[in-house]
């Protein structure tokens, strides 16, 4: 067995109602604090009515869409003066929150911490506390060590990246995505399924990260009734589950070819990440299928492709390709669109390969893809 580390928050609440622990975690704590959110009216109300009530003083910073650099910057301007951020939102609220409680004790510039496209500069100092509460169930982000920002200088998104990073506590409630809109709940219930996959079949993947996918992927079948039915309770707290397991399991197992691609198509289309590792994922899973059967190096992985098809289709038979078949199917039952319906066009093709190939994601892939059969895996997703 190959040696490997675990990391995870300090704490984890998670359970329909359990939003009313932050009462309990700031009552009698005394600081100004920073609330990074989004735009979920209910659950963001819940929350100023306890600092409120807590008589805690809170400057609020809103994030629309995915974070970029400059939009940091102007986060880590506003936590001046604050002794914690909390963050209440989906995943780029999230990202946006850990990237400023960061900085806000390193100094310096967000470009300084960027991998690949800054200077990659090592966290050394704790973040300011930091409580995530996702208000989606999709990236995980509340249980990750990474955030990821846009650079529309370079057309690139990046990680600042560091266990230190890893928020103090996460707080997943799943009454929170009760009244979550169908196609978000399809985009980000898909990048969660993206976000088991991956990490299951990944090259850094180990007996602890392959518990958790187990039985995420197991929790994630029940996308298609919480997509039907918002208000499926048991869809919801599973779909929740499964989301908070992939972000464990993707911080500790890394990824693939899916989110390595998403990356840069990200910055590319201004898109969104869950749409795009949806469509993506089906196509990447074939693809790595085929070149682990034409390399004849793949038996341990395709093994984890067909122990995934059984997990979804609930048939212990099943095999590799039934699973993607089993993906996509789902996908297109969502109505997520294809990658040329977002705005993709042959001509970014080998630009988004290159990109891809130079990701950290691409490094968890269960074998190396050259730019060739990247870029077959968009032609097929569009």
């Amino acid at each position: 067995m190959q040696a490997f580390e675990f990391t995870a928050p300090n704490r984890v609440v998670f359970g329909t109602g359990r939003i009313a622990e932050l009462e309990t975690t700031l009552a009698g704590r005394a600081g100004r604090v920073l609330l990074v959110r989004g735009l979920s009216a209910g659950a963001i109300a819940r929350v100023r009515d306890m600092l409120s009530g807590l008589g805690t003083p809170f400057e609020e910073f809103p994030v629309h869409g995915e974070p970029t650099v400059d939009m940091v910057r102007n986060g880590v301007r506003a936590a001046r003066g604050c002794g914690m951020v909390v963050g209440v939102g989906g995943g780029s609220v999230l990202d946006a929150g850990k990237a400023i409680a960061a900085l806000a004790t390193n100094g310096g510039d967000v470009m300084d911490y960027l991998e690949v496209v800054g200077g990659g500069k090592a966290i050394t100092e704790p973040p300011l506390p930091y409580i995530a509460i996702p208000t989606t169930a999709g990236t995980g982000a509340e249980v990750t060590r990474n955030a990821v920002v846009e650079s529309p200088e370079h057309g690139l998104k990046a990680s600042m990246r560091s266990p230190l990073m890893v928020p103090r506590l996460a707080i997943v409630d799943p009454e929170l995505t009760y009244d979550l809109p169908p196609a978000i709940t399809a985009g980000s219930g898909l990048d969660a399924l993206t976000q088991l996959i991956e990490p299951f079949v990944s090259v850094k993947a180990n007996p602890m990260t392959d518990a958790l996918c187990r039985e995420g992927i197991r929790r994630a079948v029940s996308l298609r009734r919480a997509f039907r039915d918002g208000r499926d309770a048991g869809a919801r707290e599973d779909m929740s589950l499964a989301s908070l397991l992939g972000g464990l399991a993707l911080a500790n197992a890394g990824l693939g070819a899916a989110h390595g691609l998403a990356g840069p198509l990200g910055a590319i289309l201004h898109a969104p990440h869950g749409a795009l590792c949806a469509r993506l994922l089906p196509a990447v899973m074939e693809a790595n299928i085929a070149a682990l059967e034409a390399r004849g190096s793949g038996t341990a992985a395709i093994g984890r492709y067909a122990e995934t098809a059984g997990l979804l289709t609930g048939d212990p038979g099943a095999s590799a390709r039934d699973g993607a078949a089993w993906v996509r199917s789902l996908v297109d039952e969502m109505g997520i669109p294809r990658l040329s319906a977002l705005g993709l066009r042959p001509s970014r093709f080998a630009e988004a390969s290159r990109k891809a190939m130079a990701s950290s994601s691409c490094k968890g892939n269960p074998l190396p893809l050259d730019e060739s059969e990247l870029t077959a895996i968009l032609e097929e997703a569009s």
